[in-house]
């Protein structure tokens, strides 16, 4: 059988059955080479160096979205094929706050929307990270969103997320960064804000 995007997305809406994420994690068929696939840094999708453009075709292939070691792979119950990924496969584009306390900020939960529709809480199994790009200090912010999968936060949703900020100290430092669901995720070093 030829692997092409149409056989991947036939076994996906077959295996999917259009409920949100395959239970890829349960799958682990032969790896049939690498398909002609690629995710940009702005999240959009690739196929043979064109963008699909249906909304609907991207979404049910995040669903069947695995990363193996450092590779990311197309599960199917009958097949596992290689992508590229420039950066994260998604983009956390947006997200909401909700706040048990709100003049306090305790209890505060952030959930995020990716641009294919995947909501996540960060919390202490989904963290916020961020890194800095060494020459520019450019940050570059990510949330888990399932199973090692990483959306990389917009610069939007990025800026919001800083002014959600608040100081914490971590093992002796002072530290600058968020909390969601119980748990601290540090940006930097509050000194470096100065």
């Amino acid at each position: 059988m030829k692997v092409d995007a149409d056989n991947i997305a036939a076994s996906a809406k077959a295996a999917s059955k259009g409920n949100g994420p395959a239970p890829v994690h349960l799958w682990n068929p032969p790896h049939c080479g690498d398909l002609d696939m690629r995710i940009a840094r702005d999240g959009t999708w690739f196929y043979q160096g064109s963008p699909i453009n249906r909304p609907a075709l991207v979404r049910l292939f995040s669903n069947i979205l695995r990363k193996d070691g450092d590779s990311y792979v197309l599960v199917t119950p009958v097949e596992k094929v290689g992508i590229t990924v420039e950066d994260a496969p998604f983009v956390a584009e947006d997200f909401d706050v909700t706040t048990a306390e709100p003049a306090s900020g305790k209890d505060q939960t952030i959930s995020f929307v990716t641009h294919v529709g995947d909501r996540v809480t960060a919390g202490a199994d989904t963290p916020i990270r961020v890194e800095f790009d060494p020459t520019t200090q450019e940050p570059a912010p990510y949330v888990t969103v399932r199973a090692n999968l990483e959306a990389r936060i917009s610069r939007k949703a990025f800026y919001r997320l800083v002014d959600l900020g608040t100081h914490q100290d971590v093992d002796g430092t002072s530290m600058f960064g968020v909390t969601s669901a119980g748990t601290f995720f540090p940006f930097l070093p509050s000194e470096a804000l100065d």
